[in-house]
């Protein structure tokens, strides 16, 4: 039995489509290894997305060829795409573009048997296969539904490394969906590159249809409680997108639209094809189509663009403020080279992004627990996913709809116990913080156990 130790650089896509070229692994009788540990063979999935994300997938990689010169490393993924040459590395035996990632056993027992070439990258007719489930655990499973990006931010190498949209076929997204339900998931979170441009790569009317349409035919499947979606682009939504959805009870209230900046003359300089106007039209549209419910509005914001003076990160502040989101993701711009924002003039210093992160991550830090402190009183629904132990006490604890992580008190009772088992969805009222990142639930109104 050959070993294998796998190594994730990048992004949840990167991440989900990993755990999948774990479980293939494993189920064709190799032996999952500790990355640190001897192993025969080494595969790391790259990541291309920065400077920086460059030089760590060469440590790794180097890393792995330390741990065992005489392994078989294999570089994966994105940074096998960005014209770095990976090929020529004397620490790598085997490179495996994005869209050749589902054929990884196939090409690794190939070159094995001394077959394979060493290098398998995609070409610019991408594979439209994309299939690729991962499980986060036995509650919530992630689909991925597209790959590729044909948007072109000035920041982003994605586009190039991963290519142009293409989505899958809906039937085989629906049928999946339905054997994970069989299989006792409760609900599926729809992932990928970008999500918004599902179906516009189509010719099949179905898939053409897009995302919405997408959407409504995984709410007909019995038996599935939530479907979560990945983030989306604003431009998605429309009167119509955000009438329709609100309709769909199993779709959780929570909706993750990237912004990257609040100052317009940043986002120009980004490629975004939007203004803060138009982006705050689309949160009005989601609140108002929401106005009976409790809504999670999420976003990422980048700080320390080039040319980013102090009154454009004012006014993205003064931005922020205004739209009040729920929770924030804050990152330091980073120079990749390739993208045109690296070559933009007026660069800012590390300590210029530095300190801009940090009040970003501050306000962040207020809107997030002003949004926690909101749900005192009010009913939730929790999917239990673990139990632990927390302050001296065993919890329950699992995530809202809304995506905040909640806790009820395991308690005594044998009765509470079988209701609170991994799995189930719980109804109860949020009594107060247990902690500054956990709602306390108690008053159990409703269990639901699955199927």
């Amino acid at each position: 039995m050959k070993s294998v130790a796998l190594y994730n650089l990048g992004c949840k896509v990167n991440s989900y489509e990993l755990d999948v070229i774990q479980q293939i692994l494993q189920e064709k009788g190799y032996k999952i290894v500790p990355f640190d540990e001897k192993a025969d063979i080494y595969i790391v999935n790259t990541c291309t997305v920065t400077n920086i994300a460059d030089r760590k997938s060469r440590q790794i990689l180097h890393r792995a060829r330390k741990n065992n010169p005489a392994a078989v490393v294999v570089a994966v993924g994105c940074y096998v795409q960005s014209g770095n040459r990976v090929s020529e590395d004397s620490a790598v035996d085997l490179v495996i573009g994005n869209s050749q990632k589902q054929h990884l056993l196939s090409i690794l027992e190939a070159y094995l048997d001394g077959q394979g070439s060493g290098e398998e990258k995609d070409g610019s007719d991408y594979d439209k296969s994309v299939a690729l489930t991962r499980t986060a655990s036995h509650t919530r499973a992630y689909i991925k539904i597209q790959d590729g990006c044909n948007q072109f931010c000035s920041y982003c190498i994605i586009p190039y490394v991963r290519g142009r949209v293409k989505s899958r076929r809906m039937m085989e997204i629906i049928d999946e969906a339905e054997g994970l339900v069989v299989n006792g998931y409760q609900e599926i979170v729809l992932t990928g590159i970008h999500i918004s441009s599902y179906g516009t790569d189509a010719d099949a009317p179905e898939e053409k249809a897009g995302l919405l349409t997408l959407i409504e035919r995984l709410q007909e499947i019995p038996g599935l409680k939530r479907i979560r979606l990945g983030s989306l682009e604003p431009r998605i939504i429309s009167p119509e997108f955000a009438a329709r959805i609100a309709k769909l009870d199993k779709v959780c209230p929570h909706f993750h639209l990237s912004l990257q900046s609040g100052c317009d003359a940043t986002l120009k300089r980004m490629n975004r094809n939007y203004t803060t106007a138009e982006y705050f039209q689309k949160i009005g549209l989601l609140r108002k189509a929401y106005a009976d419910r409790k809504l999670a509005l999420t976003t990422d914001i980048i700080v320390g663009f080039p040319g980013e003076t102090d009154t454009e990160f004012e006014e993205t502040a003064h931005f922020l403020r205004k739209v009040s989101f729920s929770e924030m993701h804050i990152f330091k711009y980073s120079i990749r080279n390739g993208t045109k924002a690296a070559e933009m003039p007026e660069q800012m210093s590390e300590k210029c992004k530095k300190q801009r992160s940090e009040k970003l991550i501050a306000l962040n830090r207020i809107m997030t627990q002003e949004y926690r402190e909101s749900f005192r009183g009010e009913e939730v629904q929790i999917l239990i996913e673990e139990s632990k132990e927390i302050a001296g006490s065993r919890y329950f604890t699992g995530y809202t709809g809304e995506y905040v992580k909640a806790a009820i008190a395991a308690g005594d009772s044998e009765n509470i116990q079988a209701l609170l088992q991994k799995g189930a969805l719980i109804r109860g009222r949020v009594k107060d913080n247990l902690t500054t990142e956990i709602l306390l639930v108690s008053d159990v109104l409703e269990a639901n156990c699955g199927n």
